[in-house]
């Protein structure tokens, strides 16, 4: 069932400024997680952070959080630096302006739904008045009003999920931390959940930091993405400017499909196996032209050869050779090519992205 009208249950935009300046954190002096790493995100604004396993997403929300105390720079929430916190003062922050849901969602198997969303209002200093009522409110509001009084084991996995992110805004806080909560699910129901979690923080204007790994849930949900390396964000920008312009072509390989063209850059263009394209005017002398598979498109007779053909449904990717290079290359579901084909190769773009060997 679909969440509530957020209209049918009034929240307060409740909404806080997140600042990461040039900060570093290490386990040990031979274990360096984070290093250097800038991030801003604005009042209300959904940042997506992904990056490859041990990039330092976790640990960026734990430092967001207070929970690891970074060993140099600043973060601040609200303009508030964590670092002039005592342990009290970080402990009652985290539990009154910061919501957390978890990959594991952490619901307590002996309380039922009302029961756990109730727990930390109480734990806060909430009447148990006051509890039930916000309790119940969220509920509602993320669709479970008529599960309130069931268990965890009594709910689908989406279902717990929900209770998870109830327990989360209960508090009503100015900064809501995501740690890969759709992992859990299966795949159908996790496209269902995260579109409506993504109606919900767009309808509530809630500042969120959500991390995953998962291209697509980051491009969906992000109102921007920053993409994690060693420790470092290699770059933030909207779903689209990562995708069309990314920096380097680890962080194009890194958020979709690529073909990679040895090429020769002067004045605007770069000579490659398929001609002469336009690419970045500041580009001189030996370059990687990467190529987005719907940047491509095939005709019958040329020098190239259908290599492999993946039927999607609502397309196809088909892999051909170029010589000794390998192009993807995304056409419509009636495509009509096969192993063996001879096919021309055209670069339908206005601009190809292209990186300076070094």
């Amino acid at each position: 069932e679909p969440f509530a009208d957020p209209d049918a249950q009034p929240m307060p935009k409740i909404k806080g400024r997140v600042t990461f300046n040039n900060a570093a954190f290490a386990y040990d002096p031979g274990k360096i997680v984070l290093r250097d790493l800038d991030l801003e995100v604005q009042p209300g604004e959904m940042v997506a952070v992904m990056g490859p396993s041990g990039s330092g997403k976790t640990t960026l929300l734990n430092c967001m959080s207070g929970l690891d105390s970074i060993d140099g720079g600043d973060v601040a929430i609200a303009g508030q630096l964590l670092r002039t916190m005592s342990d009290d003062e970080l402990s009652d922050y985290r539990a009154s302006s910061m919501g957390f849901v978890f990959q594991a969602y952490n619901l307590l198997p002996v309380l039922s739904a009302q029961e756990n969303v109730e727990l930390p209002l109480v734990l806060a200093g909430v009447s148990q008045r006051e509890a039930r009522e916000r309790a119940a409110e969220k509920l509602e509001l993320v669709g479970l009003g008529d599960r309130t009084d069931h268990l965890p084991a009594e709910l689908s996995g989406g279902q717990q999920q929900r209770v998870a992110l109830a327990r989360a805004l209960a508090p009503r806080p100015g900064v809501l931390l995501l740690d890969e909560p759709f992992s859990n699910l299966d795949t159908s129901l996790r496209t269902e959940v995260r579109t409506e979690v993504h109606r919900l923080f767009a309808d509530l204007g809630i500042t969120s930091i959500f991390v995953t790994h998962d291209q697509d849930e980051a491009f969906i949900v992000g109102d921007r993405v920053a993409v994690m390396r060693d420790g470092r964000i290699v770059q933030t920008d909207s779903p689209q400017a990562l995708y069309h312009h990314p920096v380097d072509r680890w962080t194009a390989e890194f958020v979709g499909t690529i073909s990679v063209l040895a090429g020769d850059a002067h004045s605007g263009t770069a000579q490659c196996s398929l001609g002469s394209l336009a690419v970045e005017p500041q580009l001189r002398g030996p370059v990687e032209v990467v190529l987005r598979p719907e940047q491509l498109s095939l005709e019958p007779q040329g020098a190239a050869t259908v290599q492999l053909v993946e039927y999607y449904g609502h397309d196809t990717m088909i892999f051909v050779s170029l010589g000794d290079e390998q192009l993807r290359v995304r056409c419509g579901p009636t495509a009509p090519y096969v192993r063996g084909d001879s096919v021309r190769v055209t670069f339908t773009g206005d601009i190809a992205s292209a990186f300076e060997l070094t």
